[in-house]
């Protein structure tokens, strides 16, 4: 190797071991708020307090509850691979809660943080647990 490539090496393992600059923390930061309004915002719509939204687990308690499935479903929720699942069918129930159909609840299973904005933000509005029954569900 000659001294170029040494030093382009070098140079290579700087930059790597200075992690992510500061424009990757803006936009991180910027996502996690935009994802954080959202869901603050749908809990809200729901009747539920919005600050439930940035405590963990009992945000899942939270989901469950507007949904209308038993607090159980929380452990489902956190088991590896059962909680792919489960999360798919809350998203849909979530979704019929508000009125809307079992697409827009696997856009919030996949894309959540687009989905609950678009769910918190929009004009769509609570209907009532559809687990148990009480929310609409749409076609």
């Amino acid at each position: 190797m000659d001294q170029q490539q040494i030093e382009m090496m070098q140079q290579m393992q700087d930059q790597q071991a200075a992690g992510p600059g500061p424009l990757f923390w803006i936009i991180y930061l910027a996502f996690i708020g935009v994802t954080l309004a959202g869901i603050w915002k749908t809990f809200t719509k729901a009747g539920e307090p919005g600050w439930a939204a940035i405590v963990p687990f009992y945000n899942i308690y939270v989901m469950t509850k507007i949904v209308g499935r038993p607090a159980w479903w929380v452990a489902l929720a956190l088991l590896p691979c059962v909680n792919i699942i489960a999360l798919f069918i809350i998203g849909i129930d979530m979704a019929k809660s508000f009125g809307k159909g079992t697409g827009f609840g696997i856009g919030l299973a996949l894309l959540g943080p687009v989905f609950y904005a678009i769910l918190g933000f929009g004009d769509a509005q609570y209907q009532g647990p559809a687990a148990s029954g009480g929310g609409v569900a749409a076609a």
